[in-house]
């Protein structure tokens, strides 16, 4: 992974010491609230509905054990001794003092972390695929282009005061694991048969209010355009991006008002203006250099015996096993999915406690390597298949060995109105009840893959919409109203859910997932259809009927 040079280390400690005047400043009264915000926003710090929230930056989801480490001493030290880790790949800590947070920056500083960017009208932290560099299905490792795109876009002179907030994800696998087409700029790695190296590229997708897919504006851009044709994409939007109303100033919006191929020729004429002075052989050098810090570790072969053993012998650890694996690119080893989603727990929370032991884990088992994904959970992406045994003992010790990994509890859910001064209704306890509720049942493995996704808001930040099941919380005359969206995706076969219909009240959002799901297991094919894929075949039309029919069967 990336390891920070001098520069980095100055510009981190410049960064702080400004900001911690700024806060001497604010809490002496010189600067109001108000001149303070903008100041706070560039540093991560949030003001939330019971107290302030840093939101730190783990770029393309990549921790290594110290960093994680100090992750959980500054939970410890300074909130309430968990985080949580959000859909954007990063870690929220909601309890902070504002005396305390330039200790917590310059502590994160310590371990190359940092919060610069991770809120604001600018470039924010670039996602990508938590496989990475590990995934059987993948091109190449995308991380080191996502390192390439996050030094340019730090404090990019042009950039920090853009319409809105800009979000980038990018996969380097046919499997998209990172939903680029709900980003501002999606890109997807690939490669011609002739070898050349480039990427897809996608703009103007977003979910909140107006949720959109974003089309391909390029089909495929040499790598070495990459950093020139995204500059050419921001200063483009930069001047076409509505400034009048916050609600219609995402570049999706910008992309649909001036319409797909205006935009791209405007572009295209940018990019023609300002490629032919790119220093590409600068940029080339330091890709080099970033490339050769993400070399994938020394995998040796191990016996497989013990796997193969807990396998046969343990119904627990095949449980996980099947559900928490995932197939690594080199034979005998398997990418660990490490379930932050215990029935009745909050989605994406670690405590200090558990993160320490993960950090340990990925020292003793992992090559030292954590990701974050995007669905709230935590990787270790190289795992000897002989070690996973030991290692999910550790894990079931410690609560982290839930086998449900791409399941019905696995649900990702945004903090929702027990925290965000944003949201109109509660996320954390509905995923909760469906979590236990299921378990209770029994039915979960039964039904199989399923991502149900929550949002306690139009932002969206739960994801719902390319939820295969998804539920917004909103408010009606002072009463939390949950409504359904069926059939959305957010793969490379990505799609926007349909609204079912009227919504539901706290009591009878469960009860409705119940009944769509029950429906389901009825209509399909045989145990090999998922959810998603029936639905596709048959239409909303059962679900909406055996949602809406039961509902009055039940009131009768």
């Amino acid at each position: 992974m990336y390891r920070y040079d001098e520069f980095d280390h100055a510009f981190l400690a410049e960064r702080n010491r400004q900001f911690r005047a700024q806060v001497a400043r604010r809490l002496d009264g010189s600067l109001s609230e108000d001149e303070f915000r903008p100041l706070r926003l560039m540093n991560g710090l949030y003001l939330q509905l019971h107290a302030y929230m840093l939101r730190v930056a783990i770029p393309y989801g990549t921790l290594n054990p110290a960093q994680l480490r100090k992750l959980a001493e500054i939970a410890e030290r300074w909130d309430r001794g968990y985080g949580h880790f959000t859909t954007r790949q990063n870690i929220q800590f909601n309890w902070p003092r504002l005396i305390d947070v330039p200790d917590m920056l310059d502590a994160l500083a310590e371990v190359g972390l940092h919060a610069i960017q991770t809120s604001g009208n600018t470039v924010r932290n670039v996602t990508a695929d938590h496989f990475a560099g590990a995934a059987a299905d993948e091109i190449d490792d995308p991380r080191p282009w996502a390192e390439l795109i996050r030094q340019w876009s730090t404090d990019h002179p042009e950039f920090q005061f853009l319409p809105r907030k800009f979000k980038i994800a990018i996969t380097g696998s046919p499997h998209d694991r990172a939903v680029t087409r709900a980003h501002d700029i999606g890109l997807r790695m690939l490669r011609r048969k002739d070898g050349a190296e480039g990427f897809e590229v996608i703009v103007g997708g977003g979910l909140g209010r107006t949720p959109m897919l974003g089309p391909v504006i390029r089909d495929f851009l040499p790598a070495s355009d990459l950093l020139p044709y995204l500059e050419a994409i921001l200063a483009t939007y930069n001047l076409l991006g509505r400034r009048d109303n916050k609600y219609k100033a995402r570049i999706k919006i910008t992309v649909h008002e001036n319409g797909l191929d205006t935009f791209r020729e405007l572009v295209e004429a940018r990019f023609a203006e300002i490629a032919p002075d790119f220093d590409r052989q600068t940029t080339a050098a330091e890709l080099a250099r970033i490339r050769a810090m993400f070399a994938s570790p020394l995998l040796e072969s191990k016996s497989e015996y013990a796997f193969h053993e807990a396998h046969q012998r343990d119904p627990v650890f095949r449980a996980w096993a099947d559900t928490n694996l995932h197939p690594h690119r080199a034979k005998g080893h398997a990418i660990v999915t490490v379930s932050l989603k215990a029935h009745g727990e909050t989605p994406g929370d670690a405590t200090s406690e558990q993160m320490r032991l993960i950090a340990d884990l990925a020292e003793r088992y992992g090559h030292g390597e954590i990701r974050v994904s995007h669905e709230q959970n935590l990787i270790l992406p190289h795992v000897a298949r002989g070690d996973l045994p030991a290692l999910h003992a550790a894990l079931k010790a410690a609560g982290l060995a839930t086998a449900n990994a791409g399941l019905l509890s696995d649900i990702i859910a945004c903090p929702g109105m027990d925290y965000c001064a944003l949201a109109t209704a509660r996320s954390i306890p509905v995923a909760q009840e469906i979590a236990t509720h299921f378990d209770r049942l029994r039915l979960e493995h039964d039904i199989g893959p399923l991502k149900i996704k929550i949002s306690g808001c139009i932002n969206a930040c739960g994801h719902h919409h390319v939820g295969h099941i998804g539920i917004l919380g909103l408010d009606r005359a002072g009463v939390e109203n949950y409504q359904i969206t069926l059939g959305g995706d957010g793969s490379e076969d990505a799609s926007l859910g349909s609204r079912t219909g009227p919504g539901f009240a706290h009591d009878e959002i469960v009860p409705a997932i119940e009944r769509i799901l029950r429906a389901y297991l009825e209509l399909r094919e045989n145990r090999d259809e998922t959810f998603l894929a029936a639905y596709r075949r048959l239409g909303a039309a059962p679900f909406k009927a055996a949602l809406y029919e039961g509902n009055r069967a039940d009131a009768a």
